[in-house]
Order: C-alpha cells, then structure tokens, then sequence
C-alpha cells in the first residue's frame, strides 16, 4: 500500500515580537514571513489576520433638531479591536466562500461587532426569544461608520494583496502598526487555504507596551489611580500658583 502524503502545513514568525511605545513612536512595519509545506503542491492561498486588544467603541452621530445641530444617543459596541487587519494572496472572496470566511472573521465585511446594549428579546413569528437589535435597518450604517472611522485612523485595513510568495513556498506579508495603535497583546492567524478550505493553521503573539517614562505613568494611573489622581492635582495647583506668582511680579 502506497504511503499517504503528509497534510499541508504552514510555518510563520514575526521579525520582531514586542514593541515598545515612547513619546517619540510613529508606528511600526513588522514583517511576517513563513513557508507552505506541502508534498502535492497543490495551489494554496495564504491569509493572515491581526487582531489587537478589544475596546469598546461609542459613537454618536449629528441629527437635526429644532434647527440645531445636536450629537444622539450615543451606541457602544462591544468586541471590536482596537487594532484589526487582513492581507491575504489574492481576495477574500476569490480565497473562499462567505460561511469559512465568516467563522474565521476574516476580512472587515465578516468582523464580529455587537452592540449588546442595543439588543432586546422577542417573540416574532411563533419563534420565541428572538434577539433583535433596537438600531433595526440602522444597525448596518452604525457599523460602517465604526469601520470607516477605525479605517480612517490606519487602525482597521483589509490588503487583498498583502500576503506575497516569494519564491517557492515561502510567503512574506507587513503589518503596519500607527503611531495611534492600543498597547497590549496581538493574535495573529496565519491560515492555510486550499480549494476553498481552511486546511493548516498557525498563530503568532505580538505584544505591543509602553517604555520609559510613559510606561511608569500609566502603570502608576492603572495601579494606583488615587495616587495618580492626588499627584495630578498637585501638579496643577503648583503650575497654576506659579504661573500667578510670575503674572503678579510682570
């Protein structure tokens, strides 16, 4: 009996696997490169998806009320990265169908974000406790508008070209972090597609955290919030009798 081939797999590692963030940080390129192994050589895709730490993200929008201009009743949504994108070797949808690109939430259009707030239950049609969203039909143009802020803050991007083969079996792709990126630790998922399928997966951590002197702030305002408080109004009751005291001698 002939042996069976081994399934494929895929390998990947980051040029750099912690960042750090001082006052003079204006983003970083990491590059991630890996190899497709496969005896068959059959054709693969590869798509690489970068998610960094979730934050709750409130947005309101303009209405027109009584000839004035006035912000809504805020929504929040839940489960959003704070930093997400997508490179993959060709379109997602030429890589894949939308049910395996939905599960693995691969690409803006499948990105899982909620507004649990929002959601009550119901009884429609005979089905009971039916979620539904208070938002309605609104619910589409929320998320976008999430989406296109994030995209317009380099903090959300989907590159349909970002994943890139080298030579034979060996692929490379960038993730570009802005100056604006959230501090914390990022997933990144280096999937394997073959004819349509999700086949070999690989995962990778970047931790991403401030350094020097901003660090020691934000550990002493997360750690001891009293004592940051306390210290910061300190800080302006001194600056502010000084600046007195000079106005006073001019």
């Amino acid at each position: 009996m002939a042996a069976l081939d081994p399934p494929p797999a895929v390998a990947a590692a980051l040029t750099e696997t912690h960042v750090r963030v001082t006052s003079s940080f204006r983003g970083a390129r990491i590059v991630l490169y890996g190899a497709v192994f496969d005896p068959a050589a059959r054709p693969a895709d590869v798509v690489v998806i970068v998610r960094g730490p979730e934050q709750p993200i409130r947005i309101a929008r303009k209405v027109h009320v009584a000839g004035l201009w006035i912000n809504s009743r805020p929504v929040v949504f839940q489960g959003a990265p704070g930093f997400y994108m997508t490179a993959s070797t060709r379109p997602l949808d030429q890589v894949a169908g939308f049910s395996a690109l939905r599960r693995l939430g691969a690409g803006l259009d499948h990105l899982a974000i909620d507004a649990p707030a929002e959601q009550r239950v119901e009884t429609r049609y005979g089905v009971r406790d039916m979620v539904v969203s208070r938002l309605g039909a609104d619910y589409f143009a929320w998320r976008r508008a999430v989406v296109r802020l994030k995209s317009a803050a380099g903090l959300y991007a989907d590159d349909d070209r970002g994943v890139r083969f080298v030579d034979r079996g060996l692929f490379r792709a960038e993730i570009a972090l802005p100056a604006a990126a959230p501090t914390g630790v990022y997933q990144a998922r280096i999937v394997l597609f073959q004819a349509g399928r999700p086949v070999a997966e690989r995962r990778r951590t970047l931790l991403v955290e401030k350094a020097g002197a901003e660090r020691a702030l934000y550990l002493l305002a997360h750690d001891r919030p009293w004592s940051y408080g306390l210290a910061s109004v300190a800080i302006a009751l001194a600056a502010g009798w000084a600046a007195s005291a000079v106005f006073r001698r001019s």
